[in-house]
């Protein structure tokens, strides 16, 4: 049980690697981040936060967080608020075929 619950481990780790690479290029890609680090942010959040953030995206590092926690919130879409948005507007006659 134990090593099947470390293979679980491996494979979420490389998963989450894998997913923070891809934001991480598309924020690239779409000019958000570049070389240039001009900016300084700071505030005060609770410790428990921040571990618990680190330990989930499997992230070591404030400046990798908030990298990666800032992409992620800019290139969100609004696919469901959209899709919440269109209830109601299609007619309950429709033959769905399911």
């Amino acid at each position: 049980m134990a090593i099947r619950g470390a293979a679980a481990a491996a494979s979420e780790e490389r998963i989450a690697h894998t997913r923070n690479r891809l934001v991480l290029e598309q924020a690239r890609k779409v000019g958000l981040l570049g070389a240039a680090k001009n900016t300084r942010l700071s505030g005060r959040v609770a410790s428990e936060l921040i571990e618990a953030a680190k330990k989930r995206a499997h992230v070591t590092s404030d400046t990798e967080l908030l990298e990666l926690a800032l992409s992620r919130l800019a290139l969100e879409d609004d696919f469901g608020a959209r899709l919440v948005g269109r209830k109601g507007s299609i007619s309950a006659d429709i033959d769905l075929g399911v």
